[in-house]
């Protein structure tokens, strides 16, 4: 065991990191993250419901009484600064990839780079971007004139003044507050359509309005003040926006170690942390003490004129979560009182089994009635959430699949690459042959039957997460993040998968994708 010194222990001490915690995750390091195994990917009816719309109708109908009681919070994770967006743009300025001069265009096509293709798409349609006006004013302040014309000469002082601090400084802002939408009179960017999003699904009866971002803490003031902006322009006598920001707390950093896991220190001797990844956002739903939460990543927005379709199946995922509640609640309340007969349970499998896919071990049926009231009220009494998946395309990221429990039954996941055995040519063939892909379009309820919100870190996959290898000041480091929100942190929820259309999934993780219409 590594010693901490009195230096080690007071910086763990002021971010709340307890030793212990500090121990395990050196632990984890050096044991490595066991493999979630794959068996079998979920499909229509096997996993996935599609429904009618009909019956969307009727389950948007029935999610308004919810919404009407002030149940309703949408938790937005937003901490994401906009740099992965301009990848492309600041690989090509930094690297000089473009030519001075009209030979970028003259070039035969199937010989360049990728990197070269999307900058000739970027400038060609530098006109039709948000962002267009705000960038030709600050390089009329520099005497260049006409952009979208002049770019063969002047692309390294329109690079420069979109991306870097002397101009609009795209590069190191949150992506939150950048402009993705252009409407007759104004901009929009994605915190403002999700403000404007949020009011056609939260709102209440008392016409109040409620919205979380979860946010970088050293963007804290600048999304406060352009929260501030937004609501001068939206804002209504008749709706109360109750708008709450948050950031990743310091106890969900993780310790850094070189490639013998040893902890890594900076110039000063101090351990070095890093931020938990988006699993640690479990601590901000948490305190959120919501009860039916919308989560819906920041860039997966949609212009006004898509926006009637795109709510319309939200509300229809939140109205059956409603619906299945409800059913639970009541079998829940049931099965906390007395001993029931085996009509009654065999009921409440069914109800299991066909509604929440819920696979019971084996040998559960032979036990005594009262163990298997015992086992249904414990695997029922959970946190309940409902996915919107959207027919697999070609963006990365997870999918819903049956994964193999350690007590033999399977259950329903939403899984990352990174967690399966990759060196598998079985659970490679498994995962290949997904249909679905997962938005994030996830509609969770957070409170049991009794009212009382779940401690969510009690039906997490704590033994999950993610080691990854990373460069920092010269060498190359392991880092730990911690299990993902809607993945291993969610592991042990009663989970819902449902079938919507892929109009409903509009993510922008590079800025061409502002282009797509």
């Amino acid at each position: 065991m590594i010693p901490l010194t009195l230096k080690d222990r007071k910086l763990l001490e002021e971010k709340g990191i307890s030793p212990d915690f500090f121990y395990q995750q050196l632990q984890t390091f050096r044991k490595g993250i066991s493999h979630t195994i794959l068996d079998r990917p979920c499909k229509i009816d096997d996993g996935i419901k599609q429904f009618s719309h009909t019956d969307l109708e009727h389950y948007a109908y029935l999610f308004k009484q919810a919404m009407a009681s002030g149940r309703i919070t949408k938790f937005v994770p937003a901490a994401g600064a906009a740099s992965r967006m301009f990848k492309t743009l600041l690989t090509t300025f930094e690297q000089n990839h473009l030519e001075q001069g009209a030979q970028i265009l003259s070039n035969n096509l199937s010989s360049r780079s990728k990197d070269i293709e999307g900058m000739e798409l970027f400038f060609h349609k530098l006109e039709s971007f948000a962002f267009f006006a705000d960038l030709k004013a600050k390089l009329a302040d520099q005497g260049i004139q006409n952009p979208e014309k002049t770019y063969p000469k002047n692309w390294r002082a329109i690079l420069k003044t979109l991306l870097f601090p002397s101009g609009l400084n795209y590069a190191n802002l949150p992506k939150g507050i950048l402009p993705f939408h252009q409407y007759a009179d104004h901009i929009r960017t994605p915190i403002e359509e999700h403000i404007r999003e949020g009011c056609a699904y939260t709102i209440d009866s008392s016409e109040t309005v409620r919205i979380h971002f979860a946010i970088s803490q050293e963007h804290e003031q600048l999304i406060q003040e352009h929260i501030t902006q937004v609501l001068k322009r939206i804002q209504s006598s008749n709706i109360n926006f109750d708008i709450t920001l948050s950031y990743q707390p310091s106890y969900t950093d993780t310790i850094a170690v070189d490639l013998d896991n040893h902890p890594i220190r900076n110039s000063s001797g101090e351990l070095i942390f890093r931020p938990g990844g988006h699993g640690a956002l479990l601590e901000n739903l948490c305190n959120l003490q919501g009860d039916i939460v919308f989560i819906k990543n920041i860039d997966n927005v949609v212009p006004e004129c898509l926006a009637d379709q795109h709510n319309f199946h939200k509300t229809a995922l939140a109205g059956y979560l409603v619906t299945i509640q409800q059913q639970l609640f009541t079998y829940l309340e049931k099965l906390s009182l007395k001993y029931l007969q085996e009509n009654q349970l065999s009921e409440i499998f069914e109800f299991a089994q066909r509604i929440l896919g819920i696979s019971t071990p084996s040998n559960t049926k032979a036990q005594s009635p009262e163990l298997q009231q015992q086992f249904l009220f414990k695997r029922l009494n959970r946190p309940l959430r409902v996915c919107g998946l959207v027919p697999n395309i070609s963006q990365p990221g997870g999918g819903p699949f049956w994964v193999r429990q350690s007590d033999g039954s399977k259950a329903l996941q939403i899984v990352e690459p990174t967690q399966f055995d990759n060196d598998s040519n079985e659970q490679q063939m498994i995962w290949r042959s997904g249909t679905h892909f997962n938005p994030v379009d996830i509609v969770c309820g957070v409170r049991n039957f009794r009212n009382k919100p779940f401690k969510l870190h009690d039906f997490a996959n704590l033994k999950g997460g993610l080691i990854s290898m990373k460069f920092h000041e010269g060498q190359n480091i392991r880092a730990l993040e911690l299990p993902g929100l809607w993945n291993e942190a969610m592991a042990y929820w009663n989970t819902v998968f449902i079938e919507v259309p892929p109009s409903t999934f509009n993510p922008v993780k590079t800025v061409f994708d502002l282009l797509h219409k």
